[in-house]
């Protein structure tokens, strides 16, 4: 019986039919191959990232914005066209997160390098503690992190729509120092934390099911949607507590 108990995560890229094996596969999916894919997307992110951070170009930031999500919907419904569309997505995400960086940079100096090396560090610590087994996602665990991943992407939601009235959730202000607010982002940085945990498991299970090769590219956009959320929730965090001085 499989470790595994359930084709179960909280990112919402990784479905419960996600990694179902497909007949006659000649090549499957690897752990390392999905590890190379991965690198290989955090290069292009990042280096994307790097060429835009020392502009801010509004035009620039929101068609890479818009242009993501629309590879990233086409990523989820053609899963096969992953290997193209995950570095498009890469590409896209990198030029947004570089306009998005440079305005928290502009803010408080030095805030994105401390944000990116947290990042880095939670995705290193959980790595580490789920391949020595410290930590093990149980069905219980999997069904706690996607409902509480749901219930901020209520929140998220209820304060875009909020956005076209000109207002918005005081707690997802970057300016709001209050202990509520800090709160709330420590709380989300935990789940997106842990949907890491379930991204890992996830592409573990695919591995084991003989998912068809293409998937090692769909597991890097399934971590690469995580990481990117976890990055963005660290600088609101450290744009409020800056905010307090």
């Amino acid at each position: 019986m499989s470790k595994h108990l359930s084709l179960r995560s909280g990112n919402p890229v990784l479905s419960k039919s996600t990694f179902n094996s497909a007949t006659n596969v000649t090549e499957t999916m690897t752990i390392n191959g999905t590890v190379n894919k991965t690198a290989i997307s955090l290069f292009l992110l990042v280096g994307t990232g790097y060429l835009t951070f020392n502009t801010m170009n509004t035009v620039l930031l929101i068609a890479c914005g818009i242009g993501g999500f629309i590879v990233a919907l086409i990523t989820v419904f053609r899963k096969h066209w992953a290997p193209i569309t995950v570095p498009i997505y890469a590409i896209l995400e990198g030029g947004m997160l570089g306009g998005i960086s440079f305005m928290y940079n502009s803010m408080y100096d030095g805030i994105v390098t401390n944000a990116i090396f947290l990042t880095l560090g939670i995705l290193l610590s959980l790595l580490m503690a789920y391949r020595s087994g410290l930590i093990k996602p149980s069905e219980n665990f999997k069904l706690g992190v996607a409902a509480a991943t749901g219930g901020i992407a209520i929140v998220y939601l209820i304060n875009f729509v909020m956005g076209f009235f000109g207002s918005g959730m005081g707690i997802m202000n970057i300016n709001n120092s209050s202990i509520m607010s800090i709160g709330f982002s420590l709380v989300v940085i935990v789940i997106a934390s842990l949907n890491l945990v379930l991204d890992f498991d996830f592409i573990e299970e695919g591995a084991e099911k003989g998912a068809p090769k293409y998937m090692e590219w769909y597991g890097a956009f399934g971590l690469l949607v995580t990481l990117i959320w976890l990055y963005l929730e660290i600088l609101r965090l450290l744009a409020k507590l800056n905010s307090r001085k």
